[in-house]
């Protein structure tokens, strides 16, 4: 068998069918809704769907070194303190690598001369529509941080192959950095000398 062949079934094919959809929540990150449903066993159900109003946006800056940052913050969903790459929401309509500058900027101060976007992921794709990117930055500029106001951010800068162990060992929890780091870092493997 090759594993490498697609299953033989349509992908295209909605096997949920909605019933009715309301609206429960809104604020100006997210809104919920939860649809009555047939489910694909054919039972009626709910479910309920966060949508996100922005696309989450995460950056590698990576050195002539080969060194990259991360950014601290305590989250408050999760009551603990977290080491992430550099990350924050892009709105819908704004491109990804405009939102990604201004995220490295905002909260390293690099700017970037090189960029590569090395992935689009879905964060949590049971409960939730959000679209995630992660950018390689590279050629990096320093230059002054511009944190928002409900930001309260430290930056550490670390050999980019601790990181990835950081990752690798459960320091990293991030679902965006975790798979940006350890994709990064399989690019960066197999990346031709320059």
């Amino acid at each position: 068998m090759n594993s490498s062949a697609s299953p033989d079934f349509d992908e295209t094919h909605n096997p949920w069918q909605v019933l009715n959809t309301e609206p429960k929540y809104q604020n100006p990150w997210i809104s919920v809704r939860e649809d009555q449903v047939i489910n694909p066993a054919g039972g009626r159900g709910i479910y309920g769907v966060v949508t996100m109003k922005n696309k989450a946006i995460g950056i590698i800056p990576i050195d002539a070194d080969g060194n990259t940052w991360l950014v601290g913050q305590y989250r408050y969903p999760l009551n603990e303190y977290s080491w992430e790459i550099p990350m924050g929401g892009g709105p819908v309509e704004l491109d990804i690598l405009e939102s990604a500058q201004r995220e490295l900027r905002e909260e390293t101060g690099f700017s970037a001369q090189r960029w590569t976007n090395i992935a689009r992921l879905h964060t949590s794709n049971s409960v939730t529509d959000e679209e995630g990117f992660v950018f390689l930055a590279e050629d990096l500029i320093p230059g002054e941080v511009e944190p928002e106001e409900t930001e309260d951010l430290r930056l550490w800068k670390l050999p980019f192959a601790d990181a990835v162990q950081m990752a690798l060992d459960n320091r990293i929890t991030d679902a965006i950095s975790v798979a940006g780091l350890l994709k990064a870092d399989k690019i960066l493997a197999t990346r031709p000398a320059e």
